[in-house]
């Protein structure tokens, strides 16, 4: 690989597995240090007003899921920002970004996933905003490559924004541990036909496969990248 280490930042719990737990898991098989940082808390959007309180238990064990998911990948560490479930846009974008920015500074990373900028969920177009502000290529600044993924039942539901992919990661040989980690997330798993079915997520590899010959896939759009 050309990196040492890459930063894969999502908005919600699992959003990290079906955008790219495939490639995830291939990177660390190949040397690559990956961490994920995991801003959203993923559960308080399911009441009319915010109560962390009253959802701390489904909170910490949805934290412990993650931790079990990404562990199954290889990812060497997951963080969690806590911020406000499917609400990000009742902050003001630099508290996001200032979030983002410990992370990116802490640990270094070459290359950076994110969110596709057009999704309908609302936390995934200010995670994109905020991380692009993040990674911006000042002078010294570690990030080479900055690469967006879409996210089942989000990025297709857009219709009038198309993913439009350019760049292919082969995970043929790590879509079996992609599939086994959505698993661990069970309770933001849906039965077939939603988007976020285990059948759906191979089917989604499966066809972007065919679109380059290959088995299977994760498609991304090359946001930034330099050599």
């Amino acid at each position: 690989m050309l990196i040492q280490r890459c930063l894969v930042i999502a908005a919600h719990p699992d959003d990290e597995v079906l955008g790219c737990g495939g490639t995830m898991n291939r990177f660390v098989s190949e040397g690559v240090d990956v961490c994920c940082l995991i801003l959203g808390e993923g559960v308080t959007s399911r009441d009319e007003q915010r109560n962390v309180e009253l959802r701390r238990n489904e909170i910490d064990v949805l934290k412990e899921t993650a931790r079990q998911a990404n562990k199954l990948l290889g990812v060497n560490e997951v963080f969690f920002g806590s911020l406000p479930d499917n609400r990000f846009d009742c902050m003001d974008l630099l508290d996001i970004i200032k979030v983002v920015e410990k992370y990116v500074d802490m640990l270094q990373p070459e290359w950076v996933f994110t969110h596709n900028c057009d999704d309908l969920n609302n936390d995934h177009r200010k995670t994109f905003q905020a991380v692009q502000t993040a990674c911006r290529p000042v002078p010294g600044h570690s990030v080479t490559g900055f690469f967006s993924f879409p996210v089942p039942s989000s990025t297709e539901w857009n219709f009038e924004k198309v993913f439009c992919p350019n760049l292919f990661v082969d995970i043929s040989s790590s879509l079996e541990k992609k599939m086994q980690a959505a698993e661990i997330y069970s309770t933001e798993m849906r039965e077939w036909p939603h988007p976020r079915s285990l059948k759906a997520i191979e089917d989604h590899a499966r066809q972007f496969g065919v679109c380059v010959g290959k088995s299977a896939v994760e498609p991304f759009k090359i946001i930034r990248m330099g050599l």
